[in-house]
């Protein structure tokens, strides 16, 4: 039985998540508060975190920055009651994997929640292992291992979600790819969300590595080298 750690400090929306959630099979917990989710994360590991923005102590960025820093595999899905997209670029940038925008529809949540947990912890789509050896990438040294890109002699981060975008471009150097192939490689065959996701990870790789790695096809994806 799938385990998921619900964060909201809404009492009815929580309790209306942890049922419905209930009702579908899944092991519940929940937790009115950042810093309530936090402890219980800790505790118990669960296999999704859904994890409401803006939260009491600690607002679900904090949770979810305490959380990246020393586990880049829980899948986590951001519910927003805001819809700027400099929210939902935030999210991402600290390491979600998805969010859902209040009000949401009960089908569409159950299908992302799904979707994710298809995925596995691993949190990757990919038929296999991303490779540890440090590689050179548009002339910056990746360390898989450690997921950071070094920078000019300076270590920048990356997300689950960045690394394995980048490990998937390496491999396919030259190759115009289309948002599904990389939906499909690094969120998986049955995401349920659209190409936006896809694009501001894009953003934010490109401010860690340099606008002009990776190059926007119109109309198709991205290609990344000659």
């Amino acid at each position: 039985m799938k385990y998921i750690l619900i964060a909201e400090d809404d009492p009815n929306i929580l309790e209306g998540l942890a049922t419905l959630l209930a009702s579908e099979g899944y092991d519940v917990a929940t937790a009115a508060n950042g810093a309530t989710a936090l402890e219980k994360f800790r505790r118990r590991k669960p296999d999704l975190l859904l994890l409401d923005v803006m939260m009491p102590e600690k607002s679900g960025y904090d949770v979810c920055r305490e959380i990246r820093a020393h586990d880049t595999t829980t899948p986590v899905i951001m519910l927003t009651a805001k819809g700027e997209e400099l929210d939902k670029v935030l999210g991402l940038t600290l390491g979600a994997d998805d969010y859902v925008t209040k009000p949401f529809g009960v089908r569409e949540l159950l299908a992302r929640v799904a979707a994710v947990l298809r995925r596995g912890k691993s949190g990757g789509a990919w038929g296999h292992a991303p490779s540890n050896e440090v590689f050179e990438f548009a002339g910056l040294s990746v360390d898989p291992r450690r997921y950071c890109v070094v920078v000019e002699g300076k270590e920048i981060s990356l997300s689950d979600r960045e690394l394995k975008l980048v490990l998937f471009m390496r491999d396919h150097v030259g190759e115009v790819l289309t948002r599904d192939q990389l939906l499909n490689a690094v969120w998986g065959v049955n995401y349920f969300g659209n190409t936006r996701t896809l694009d501001q990870h894009i953003a934010q790789l490109r401010k860690k590595l340099g606008t002009g790695v990776i190059e926007t096809v119109h109309g198709i994806g991205y290609k990344y080298g000659e």
